[in-house]
């Protein structure tokens, strides 16, 4: 992801909510790049088209299913053991929310399809220009509407409602998916 001078740094481990969000900023980076490739799928791919290509299509298929887990298997059944009323409205997003994952997942399985072909023969032909067009509509529409949730309902009733120990628990298991040794920064060493 480019570096852009002024902008906020991305959240570690110890904030894993908005390291969450962080990570909706690049699945939206990343779709856009494929939307906007996308509009020149029958024409050969340029050196740095295919380089943006490829990192796109690595990036949804590597990256991506662990942001999923990280809410599924992390964050949500972290609220639902929570009994709190105020929880209800996000609770009650949840299962909306895995089956729009589900329904992600077998479109990106059909974009990564496609984008492949498209990087083994340089062009695609009228067809699949059109189904991969398609395709990234749907992700973008089912994208724009489902992070709007997550952040706007989900991530901020989890910052209200999780205590220290879960958040912690949460980015432990965030970087254990990715391989990456953490540990986390005590509240009392940040003053010092």
């Amino acid at each position: 992801m480019p570096i852009q001078l002024g902008a906020r740094p991305d959240a570690g481990f110890d904030d894993p909510l908005r390291l969450l969000a962080d990570c909706h900023r690049r699945i939206e980076m990343f779709l856009m790049t494929l939307v906007d490739l996308a509009a020149d799928a029958e024409a050969a791919l340029l050196p740095a088209q295919r380089a943006a290509l490829t990192r796109s299509l690595d990036y949804f298929d590597k990256a991506a299913p662990k942001h999923t887990l990280d809410e599924e298997d992390s964050l949500f059944p972290r609220l639902r053991r929570r009994e709190d009323p105020q929880l209800a409205g996000a609770l009650a997003q949840l299962d909306l929310l895995e089956a729009d994952h589900e329904r992600a997942n077998a479109l990106h399985e059909e974009v990564d399809r496609i984008g492949r072909q498209w990087l083994r023969f340089n062009r695609l032909d009228p067809e699949a220009a059109r189904k991969l067009a398609g395709d990234l509509d749907q992700l973008a529409a089912l994208y724009a509407r489902h992070i709007e949730v997550e952040e706007q309902v989900v991530f901020a009733a989890a910052a209200c409602a999780l205590g220290h120990e879960d958040l912690a628990s949460i980015g432990r298991e965030m970087a254990d998916r990715r391989g990456v040794p953490w540990r986390p920064e005590s509240p009392d060493s940040r003053s010092t």
